[in-house]
């Protein structure tokens, strides 16, 4: 079984920063692209930023220069370091990897989502 569990979500006033973290554990063979989602309240779920095993990274056009994205694979984890941050960036935000587990095939696996809330 593969677990991944986020932290670092608050309240944090408008132009703020937060960062984000997320540890994958369990039985891991292989963590290919990691990354982030978010979802608002009435809104589908969209995807934040990635990142793959070489680090190469991919940002959702309404993040980019204000988040970024970083991993540390000797520790399974990633992070997402959020700066400048608008009240519309409020939503929960979930981590999620592309795991090989040991005698299983390859699966997205998903964080329980932790909430950022941008308010004055």
């Amino acid at each position: 079984q593969v677990q991944l569990v986020e932290s670092g979500g608050g309240l944090v006033q408008p132009g703020g920063s937060l960062r984000l973290s997320c540890a994958a554990s369990g039985s891991i063979f292989r963590i290919n692209a990691m990354g982030w989602h978010r979802q608002a309240p009435g809104k589908q779920r969209e995807l934040v930023a990635d990142i793959t095993s070489g680090g190469s990274t991919n940002y959702a056009d309404s993040v980019k220069d204000r988040f970024t994205i970083s991993r540390d694979n000797a520790k399974n984890t990633v992070y997402l370091q959020m700066s400048s941050l608008k009240p519309e960036d409020t939503a929960v935000y979930y981590c999620t990897a592309e795991v090989r587990a040991w005698l299983k095939a390859t699966s997205d696996y998903w964080g329980q989502g932790t909430q950022v809330t941008v308010s004055s």
